[in-house]
């Protein structure tokens, strides 16, 4: 049986139950889940809204044909349409895989509106939409979700996201579908026990490909009540497209087997366009742009500014390898010299020079204004998570007899994909666990420090997603000086890298605790639960709260409080405290 975090009442927040008709929809409970009534079949993949500004926002839906097809879209300030604020046709066909996108405009700013699509006689299910506020603000809730793997279990986070009534928008950091697939591929195990087996069976690199993979995860149940209930704010990270990618190319991806990356980069986008409640470049206030710079910032009211970042397609360099340098590193110092020397390089870049330019103006904006607080929605994990001496410590075995035997660079990459010994050689020079993340690109996080600090906001929260941990991080530039606070998700789905790695319970709670222990920026992190934060703002406090599924494996669960995180502002600062 589901138990919700809280009851709230319906005419506070709203709880989308999909129904079609208002007399339904306000005497079903206030905690009904919005999959229980099924949605007309035409209109299977649900809807969302997503990316607002103040007086407009993006509206959602996907039509199940094999012809054109033409509607209408409504919206109303009330649940049961007693009187429709704005409508307006929509046409969709096979050139955009039957999506619909429409930008509902002149809305009221902080504004709750009501939507739906309607063909014929039929309707959509209903969904709930929110403007961004102006003016004086006390409070802001925001659930930060990443990491939604559909072969790896049931969406239930997003269920309890649908449910929580002290969220008010949603920021997904990325990884909200992934392009594995073969039948040995990764997670394909525990798809076949549980009946969500990734469609197509293979890895997707063609624009059909990446449209069925976007279809099969907007029917599951979890994500269309996350979607129908909460307006969302979003980046991408690399699943989006493939694992690891750079402006080059991409870690899966072979241009033997799968073509040209530029094509398969471009076919993603495209597909994530239609699929995703974003905005298209046309209708953003700077034109010029394209899909590709996918960044985006939201001010709410006189309470915050959120500055999403995109970190993959439009400046990366390419990621380190710690193989093809793991023979000249033997002892500390040179341990410390690849840091500066290769991970460290100068012009080794994460962000654009335009995303750069808009977030700099943004922060610099927000700090004129006043506003209290400079949030980040952030891919992967800026905090310098350097993997401590895991062998002293007595948590994995010592490698170095193994290492000692391999003759041949083919015998230590054999060695390298032992999770254990891959872990105890970090440990043992310290060094970042994974390079794809801020850790490998310090050159780019100090950067995105300084920026920061010359745009007078060195108190930035960073809402960041990737690793499939929860943590709580007290950030520092590289002289130590306080560079911001970080609270990483979970995944949606994905597995925590050390159960993932084979590590079992025991040792991987006891890596979870050594993290927390001995590295100076990770105040605590927890890689056992699947879930998300709910990070609350008010005026000079804030508190984050790290909600556990315990199960992905069946869609009946149950939610536990992990941790709570009180942070505040300690004059030009911000705290954990």
């Amino acid at each position: 049986m589901t138990r919700p975090l809280r009851q709230p009442e319906v005419s506070r927040r709203a709880l989308l139950a999909g129904m079609a008709g208002s007399a339904a929809f306000l005497a079903m409970p206030s905690a009904v889940l919005a999959q229980a009534i099924a949605p007309n079949p035409i209109f299977r993949h649900g809807v969302a809204s997503g990316d607002p500004d103040a007086t407009s926002v993006v509206l959602w839906t996907r039509l199940s044909s094999d012809a054109p097809v033409e509607g209408t879209w409504e919206l109303s300030t009330t649940p049961d349409f007693a009187e429709v604020a704005k409508t307006g046709p929509f046409s969709t066909g096979a050139d955009r895989d039957y999506t619909v996108k429409v930008l509902a405009e002149g809305l009221e700013p902080g504004g709750i509106y009501y939507y739906r699509f309607r063909v014929g006689d039929a309707l959509s299910v209903l969904g709930r939409a929110r403007t961004l506020p102006e003016g004086q603000l006390d409070r802001l809730g925001i659930a930060l979700m990443s990491c939604s793997n559909y072969a790896f279990g049931f969406f239930n986070a997003y269920d309890a996201i649908a449910r929580d009534a002290d969220v008010d928008f949603v920021l997904h950091t990325g990884d909200y579908i992934y392009e594995y697939g073969g039948k040995d591929g990764w997670g394909a195990d525990v798809a076949r026990r549980i009946g969500r087996v990734h469609d197509p069976l293979h890895d997707i690199v063609s624009l059909t490909d990446y449209r069925t993979r976007h279809a099969q995860y907007k029917t599951d149940a979890g994500a269309q009540a996350m979607h129908a209930n909460h307006t969302l704010l979003a980046c991408w990270d690399d699943h989006e497209s493939a694992n690891n990618p750079w402006v080059g190319g991409a870690q899966n991806h072979d241009p033997a087997t799968q073509g040209d990356w530029a094509t398969r980069r471009a076919a993603s986008i495209r597909a994530y366009f239609e699929w995703m409640p974003v905005r298209e470049p046309e209708w953003l206030k700077v034109k010029g742009r394209t899909r590709m710079q996918f960044w985006r910032g939201y001010s709410f009211g006189d309470l915050a500014t959120l500055h999403t970042i995109e970190t993959r397609h439009t400046a990366r360099a390419r990621q380190i390898d710690y193989m093809d340098y793991a023979d000249t590193i033997t002892d500390a110092a040179s341990a410390e010299r690849f840091k500066k020397e290769v991970l460290g390089a100068p012009d080794r870049p994460i962000l654009s020079a335009e995303c750069e330019a808009d977030l700099s103006a943004a922060l610099t904006r927000s700090v004129e204004q006043g506003q209290p607080w400079r949030i980040i929605g952030c891919p992967m994990v800026i905090a310098r998570v350097e993997v401590p001496d895991v062998v002293k410590l007595g948590l994995v075995p010592d490698p170095s007899e193994k290492l000692a035997k391999a003759r041949t660079k083919e015998e230590l990459a054999k060695l390298a994909y032992d999770p254990a010994v891959a872990f105890a050689w970090k440990g043992k020079y310290n060094l970042p666990d994974y390079t794809d993340a801020w850790g490998g690109y310090p050159w780019a996080r100090e950067r995105l420090y300084d920026l920061s600090r010359k745009a007078g906001a060195g108190d930035l929260v960073f809402l960041s997603g990737d690793s499939h941990s929860f943590w709580i991080n007290d950030l520092a530039d590289d002289e130590g000086r306080p560079a911001g606070i970080e609270f990483g998700t979970a995944g949606i789905s994905s597995p925590g890298d050390f159960i993932s790695s084979g590590f079992g319970e025991a040792t991987s709670r006891a890596l979870d605790k050594a993290y927390a222990e001995h590295i100076p920026e990770v105040t605590w992190t927890d890689n056992m639960h699947q879930g998300y934060v709910r990070v609350e703002f008010e005026r000079e406090r804030g508190m984050a709260t790290f909600v556990g599924v315990d199960t992905v494996l069946t869609p009946s669960y149950r939610t536990l409080v992990l941790r709570r995180a009180p942070f505040e502002r300690q004059g030009k600062e911000v705290a954990l405290i």
